[in-house]
């Protein structure tokens, strides 16, 4: 894997970057689509390519590793072969999905000891077979296995959590290094810095990621529930730490308020849930501000989706029309909106992009966050 820096903006720390892999180029900054269980919910992957157009979509490691299992995975040829996706792929460690199962998971130094979600069987997580599996699950960009923690997190508590992630972050690295390829591209790795919301922790582990050596870099634990003054202070921290000439990821982040500010402290890359799963419930985000399509107001509104037409689906379809298939429970509505939303979501990190090489994203950004702050 390849990083380019193209562009710094002179009034924040926001940067336009190209990561280049043996998949193909992903434009900086980048949002990548949640694709858990090797599917974008509700959304094929013509439509994906085409109408949203991502450069990177996320599987995530503990899900597919349950089903379909991992053999299945292998036998495709790997999660590109098995999703027909020949754009990049990156895989979560699934650190994050045991950290939500707490009722039902054992954290000891040796790893994770977690009980299914779909039938109760138990499983182990460890820094070594979470990077087997990811090896077998083939996608372009891997993580560390790491320790998630809540917010709020006692101090003591986030620190000794941090150290552990530390260590399975060398046994990590210790086994990639034992672990050959099993397709024939390559698979960058990237650690994580955890911390919770504390300072001196957070400082502490961006310098031990950032002396990992690793391509690229990410930031975990800040989409746990904290105030977003408290995400912002800490991934300020971290991003003055962690090396300029590598990506940073932002994991699990956020709403497009959350990305243009997070990419205005030097973030590279973010996935969220955010777009699919508020698009599944009505909630549309737009660039004047957030639309929930249930409410009467929109009953009787022929006008588009969104006239800014990003999508097909924003033209296509009347906000009337959407209404009315979320009334009656039609799956479509649900489909339409996630295609809006994500497109939406592509849109706006391709507009901050477009604004850093330009000189002018500040500006830009301030606007956008003051107009996207609405309820509509």
């Amino acid at each position: 894997m390849k990083f380019e820096l193209k562009a710094k903006d002179t009034q924040s720390k926001a940067r336009a970057g190209k990561i280049t892999t043996d998949h193909g180029i992903i434009e900086t900054p980048i949002f990548m689509p949640v694709g858990t269980v090797a599917t974008v919910k509700g959304v094929h992957q013509r439509e994906l390519k085409e109408a949203i157009n991502p450069d990177i979509i996320l599987g995530n490691t503990y899900h597919l590793y349950l089903r379909p299992q991992t053999n299945i995975i292998e036998k495709a040829g790997g999660l590109h072969k098995f999703m027909n996706w020949d754009r990049n792929l990156l895989t979560d460690s699934g650190g994050y999905q045991v950290y939500s199962l707490s009722a039902n998971r054992k954290i000891k130094e040796e790893g994770v000891k977690f009980k299914s979600h779909i039938d109760g069987s138990y499983h182990t997580f460890t820094p070594e077979n979470v990077m087997e599996i990811q090896r077998s699950i083939g996608a372009d960009i891997i993580m560390a296995f790491d320790e998630c923690t809540p917010y709020p997190c006692d101090y003591n508590y986030a620190k000794r959590s941090m150290h552990m992630t530390h260590r399975w972050l060398d046994r990590c690295i210790s086994h990639l290094e034992k672990t050959p390829l099993k397709y024939d591209y390559n698979q960058a790795f990237f650690p994580i810095v955890q911390g919770s919301t504390y300072k001196d922790l957070r400082k502490q582990s961006a310098e031990y990621i950032a002396n990992s050596g690793a391509v690229g870099n990410a930031i975990g634990g800040l989409s746990v529930g904290e105030p977003a003054e408290e995400m912002y202070a800490m991934t300020d921290v971290v991003c003055s730490i962690l090396p300029e000439d590598k990506p940073r990821y932002l994991m699990g982040v956020g709403t497009p308020i959350n990305i243009l500010e997070n990419i205005a402290l030097g973030v590279d890359m973010f996935d969220c849930v955010m777009p699919t799963r508020n698009a599944r419930n009505g909630m549309l985000f737009t660039a004047h501000g957030s639309i929930n399509i249930k409410n009467l107001k929109w009953a009787d509104d022929f006008s588009p989706v969104d006239e800014m037409g990003i999508t097909f689906v924003d033209t296509e379809y009347s906000k009337a029309y959407l209404r009315h298939l979320f009334t009656v429970n039609e799956l479509l509505g649900k489909q339409i909106a996630t295609i809006h939303n994500l497109g939406f979501y592509l849109w706006l990190v391709r507009e901050a992009r477009k604004h850093i090489l330009a000189g002018d994203f500040k500006t830009w950004k301030d606007k956008m966050v003051k107009q996207m702050d609405n309820r509509l």
